[in-house]
């Protein structure tokens, strides 16, 4: 079963031949299990996957806390003023009618009822040399109490999400030096083909490689380690010795998964004695996409070579299962459409599109070879055969 209980390809079971794209992206889901857990410190924690559902060490505040610059007060004024409480300083009860100066963030006085706001306090010197506090505060005003955010021992956030920067604020505020996170999954690129440059413009016959610097930033955003990525020339020994030798987790290659003449994908992984999960998917763009299983838990994803199509193919494949080997929970996002966006008779569309205040707005130069539109975009939308009218909601694949 996949993360949203839908029945999906057990291992071991026929190739999955140009399924529909909803049942590809589950397969992935489904294709692995979470790596182990590990326990790292939080300067290194960023995303990574939280393995363990994240508790309050302490309570939030852990004491009475000031919320504004001002004073402390006892009871009701005028109060007799004197002293000074500063952040990370210790400080004395506060007898009925005294007052005392506190900073934000500073731990509130036994026996304060209230903070009165530096600018809504008045001061005057008395005849005895002493000074006194007026002014209006009601009990409890501007006092973080003990405990507003959070319990010792609550459960902040549940396992399965990403350490996010707020993530690693709130486990630090919440008192943890280290987190339970799931061993980041491993990715090795294999840029396929001899049509393709590395710099320069492009000449007669030769383009130049957009993948090589499209997919690893990507792939680090999905939480994933980039063991390397290398270009590998049209040759089948050269692929197949590759693919066989790769020690990370997800093999990921572009190009060469279609029936062309050096198209040599379908035999390496064979040649490897990997076995064919999902054998082309009925999405447009990125219909040549497959999911293979190699010997030793790997697996291997097989992106189209037109660019915007093996974006297809990284959303649908690539992107499932890094998520399933980091034990990520699945998350849906839908949004209405700002216009009509047709469909495939067949096939789900994969549409570049923005957020704008009238809804999911589609951009132009949505080719399998094109990526202007894709540089504009926030997200694809995904159309269901036979398209969507303006007005009703996509579902949204984010995008980094």
């Amino acid at each position: 079963m996949d993360p949203v209980g839908e029945p999906v390809l057990s291992p071991g079971a026929a190739t999955l031949r140009g399924c529909p794209w909803p049942v590809a992206r589950r397969t992935a889901w489904a294709a692995a299990r979470p790596l182990p857990v590990e326990r790292v410190p939080l300067a290194v924690a960023a995303g990574r996957t939280l393995a363990e559902p994240l508790a309050a060490l302490t309570d939030l505040p852990a004491f009475d806390t000031s919320a504004m610059d001002g004073w402390a007060v006892a009871g009701p004024g005028p109060w007799r003023l004197s002293g000074r409480v500063l952040a990370g300083q210790d400080c004395a009860p506060l007898a009925d009618g005294a007052a005392v100066v506190i900073a934000t963030g500073a731990q509130l006085p036994s026996g304060a009822t209230g903070v009165l706001r530096r600018e809504r306090g008045r001061v005057a010197e008395l005849p005895d040399g002493t000074a006194q506090l007026r002014g209006e505060v009601g009990p409890g005003q501007d006092v973080r109490p003990r405990g507003q955010e959070c319990r010792r021992g609550e459960e902040l956030l549940p396992a399965g999400l990403p350490v996010t920067p707020a993530v690693l604020g709130l486990a630090a505020a919440s008192g943890h030096d280290l987190l339970a996170v799931r061993r980041r999954p491993t990715v090795e690129l294999l840029v396929l083909g001899d049509e393709l440059l590395t710099a320069g413009l492009p000449a007669p016959g030769r383009v130049r490689d957009a993948l090589g610097p499209l997919l690893p930033p990507w792939l680090a955003a999905a939480g994933a380690e980039l063991l390397g990525s290398r270009h590998v020339r049209d040759d089948f020994g050269l692929l197949r010795d590759a693919v066989r030798h790769s020690p990370a987790d997800l093999v990921l290659t572009t190009g060469g998964t279609a029936a062309g003449p050096v198209d040599f994908l379908h035999a390496a992984l064979e040649a490897t004695g990997g076995h064919l999960l999902v054998d082309g998917v009925a999405v447009r763009p990125g219909h040549p996409m497959l999911l293979g299983a190699l010997p030793g838990g790997r697996h291997l994803v097989g992106l189209p070579g037109n660019p915007l199509a093996a974006v297809a193919g990284t959303v649908t494949l690539a992107l499932p299962l890094l998520y399933a080997l980091s034990g990520r929970t699945a998350a849906v996002s839908t949004g209405p459409l700002a216009a009509a966006l047709p469909g495939h008779p067949t096939d789900t569309r994969l549409h570049p599109v923005r957020h704008t205040p009238s809804g999911l707005a589609p951009l132009p130069h949505d080719g399998p070879a094109m990526l202007r539109g894709l540089a504009r975009a926030e997200a694809l939308a995904v159309v269901p055969p036979g398209g969507l009218a303006a007005g009703e909601h996509a579902e949204v694949l984010p995008l980094p």
